[in-house]
């Protein structure tokens, strides 16, 4: 057996590169399981961000082979081989032809309608991972798969995006505050291989990774930070779980938070806190309004205390008085404002 090796190539079209990674066997493993293949769609663009889809909702290609002569076959396995050759031609036969002449020679023999078809289909958004006798050996791309009935099986794994729903955690804040955050998850698998054999059920291990590490990262922050910086924590979030979903052969691309939920006696406190700043705020500025009316009238007051501003005052007041006279005659003496003034114009005229 050879050393490791990598094999690589390039979707010019999509801008996708492709990877098959082969590992040698280790001297005390059997013979069935000495090779393990890697399947892993890696984006080409500068940002190196792994991807399921590609770009303009074009899919890329995971279409990889081992070897048919690694897997071991013997008397009994080239039996079963030959037996689901024949039973996937008269399945064909049964259930995949539509013209005259197929459908009289099935007429004449109904017994074809038990015969398995070796033909199946994989949807687009999806990759197929075929296994020969329990044993994988071939991933293949969406399109109409033709399999052996008896001695191979069909996977199918779903590598769009998927949104996966968080559910609530009541959680102690760092500022010992009870809240409970529901929060939801953004994923799709980049290879097929690790997320169907290396994981029991991928969708259930990234659910508890993300509720243990939403725990993990709420608990160290306050109240105050979870409300104003959810981005900054959601990205924190990812940069725990980014790295064991990559060994599951997941790609996790956003860990949002939707509801933070406190308590009825909570909600009262901070009810009565905002209105209590409010009040507050209202006050400071009716008080810097008096402040600047007072202002406003002392220098106003200031202004009109000197004399050229009392005559004008003066000479208004005559023309309004002029306007609201009654009678032919009606004669105005202005006065001195002080009493001896008024008195030393008494004895003067």
């Amino acid at each position: 057996m050879s050393n490791s090796y990598r094999t690589s190539g390039t979707d010019l079209k999509d801008g996708f590169s492709f990877e098959l990674q082969t590992y040698p066997p280790a001297n005390n493993l059997s013979e069935n399981n000495h090779k393990q293949q890697h399947l892993t769609a890696v984006s080409a663009d500068d940002d190196g961000i792994e991807a399921g889809i590609g770009k303009y909702g074009l899919q890329p290609s995971y279409s990889k082979e081992l070897g048919l002569d690694d897997i071991p076959h013997g008397f009994y396995g080239t039996m079963m081989n030959c037996l689901g050759e024949t039973f996937g031609f008269f399945g064909s036969v049964g259930s995949g032809f539509d013209s005259s002449l197929f459908k009289h020679f099935y007429s004449q023999f109904p017994c074809l309608c038990c015969f398995p078809n070796p033909y199946k289909r994989v949807k687009q958004g999806s990759v197929g991972l075929v296994s020969r006798f329990g044993k994988f050996y071939k991933c293949v791309d969406p399109g109409l798969v033709k399999i052996n009935p008896i001695t191979e099986q069909i996977r199918r794994v779903d590598i769009t995006i998927q949104i996966t729903d968080i559910p609530r955690q009541d959680i102690m804040t760092k500022d010992n505050v009870n809240i409970a955050i529901e929060s939801v998850l953004y994923w799709h698998i980049v290879d097929p291989y690790e997320a169907e054999y290396g994981v029991t059920d991928v969708n259930f291990a990234l659910v508890e990774r993300a509720r243990t590490s939403l725990r993990d990262v709420c608990g160290s922050h306050s109240l105050q930070d979870l409300i104003e910086n959810r981005d900054a924590i959601s990205a924190e979030i990812r940069e725990i779980i980014d790295p064991i979903s990559h060994r599951w052969g997941v790609k996790v691309e956003a860990t949002l938070i939707k509801d933070i939920t406190f308590s009825q006696q909570l909600q009262e406190s901070l009810s009565s806190a905002a209105t209590a700043k409010r009040l507050g705020e209202s006050r400071v500025i009716a008080s810097r309004a008096e402040v600047e009316a007072a202002k406003l009238m002392r220098d106003a007051a200031d202004i009109l205390a000197t004399p050229a501003a009392m005559q004008l005052r003066q000479l208004e007041t005559l023309t309004t008085m002029s306007r609201n006279a009654q009678g032919p005659k009606t004669i105005f003496i202005p006065l001195p404002s002080s009493g001896e003034q008024l008195s030393a114009t008494i004895h003067a005229s």
